[in-house]
């Protein structure tokens, strides 16, 4: 009998992580603008790997073979065959850290100004509001 218990407060368990999971969370939308994470050194050998491997593979469409084909490359490599790969990585690195930085700048600079507008379109809504409705009965939204 006690299997079939904790079955069904596996279940249970089970259900109710599922509806934690439905909840939103209160994470912001992603900026579209906003500049991407540059690829690790294995990530860039990966690039050229793939390319190398298809050529040589054509009929292998399995994306976990040329994952593990890939890995067990990078490890057999000594560091001074991974160093092309890591001086590519530190490169864009340094790029990404460039256009983040003006992002952010742009991000600073673009806050200021939305908020004034954000604040203006406001009040024109509320006085909108006022003069179409006209009961008396307001609710701040605030």
């Amino acid at each position: 009998m006690k299997g079939g218990k904790s079955k069904s407060d596996t279940k249970s368990a089970k259900l109710s992580v599922k509806s934690k999971a439905g909840k939103k969370s209160g994470k912001a939308a992603k900026d579209p603008n906003k500049p991407k994470r540059p690829a690790s050194a294995f990530f860039v050998f990966m690039e050229e790997f793939r390319e190398q491997y298809k050529k040589d593979h054509p009929k292998n469409k399995s994306v976990a073979a040329v994952g593990k084909a890939g890995g067990d490359k990078w490890k057999s490599l000594s560091e001074a065959e991974k160093a092309p790969y890591v001086a590519k990585a530190e490169k864009r690195k340094v790029e990404y850290e460039k256009n983040m930085k003006a992002y952010n700048k742009r991000q600073a600079e673009g806050t200021k100004d939305e908020d004034v507008e954000s604040d203006k379109s406001v009040s024109e809504v509320n006085d909108e509001d006022d003069d179409e409705e006209g009961s008396g009965d307001e609710e701040d939204d605030e």
